[in-house]
């Protein structure tokens, strides 16, 4: 089962100068996608436990759109394992203007995560054989 948020962002998601997103901020974006799969999977948001690794390989700015994906890649009594991609699909061009944009032809890989969540035994509403 796989996951996707597809988001721009914005002006408020700046940390740094030069409109820099801090990487933190696609780590909340992670956490969402990680809390979607928890509902669909088991039928609770579950807990997120640990990053056993998170790799930031590219900038992000804000104007700049990108795709979170996710999916859980590893299924135990209570914990899931998943993987976690960023890619930059439309990238904000304030050097032509303020409100420039380019399609990227092909997406961008900005970052990537492995982590586990915690679903409680007794939180769980769907059951798994």
């Amino acid at each position: 089962m796989k996951v996707q948020l597809h988001m721009r962002l914005s002006q408020a998601d700046a940390h740094y100068g030069g409109n820099l997103v801090d990487g933190a901020k696609i780590l909340v974006f992670f956490g969402d996608v990680a809390t979607e799969l928890l509902i669909r999977h088991d039928g609770d948001e579950g807990l997120f436990r640990a990053y056993e690794t998170v790799d930031f390989l590219a900038p992000l700015y804000a104007g700049d759109f990108i795709d979170i994906e996710g999916e859980i890649i590893q299924v135990g009594n209570t914990s899931r394992k998943m993987a976690f991609a960023c890619y930059k699909v439309i990238e904000a061009r304030p050097d032509i203007s303020p409100s420039a944009c380019d399609v990227l032809v092909e997406r961008r890989l900005v970052a990537k995560a492995i982590g586990t969540c915690i679903v409680p035994k007794d939180k769980m509403r769907v059951h798994h054989e």
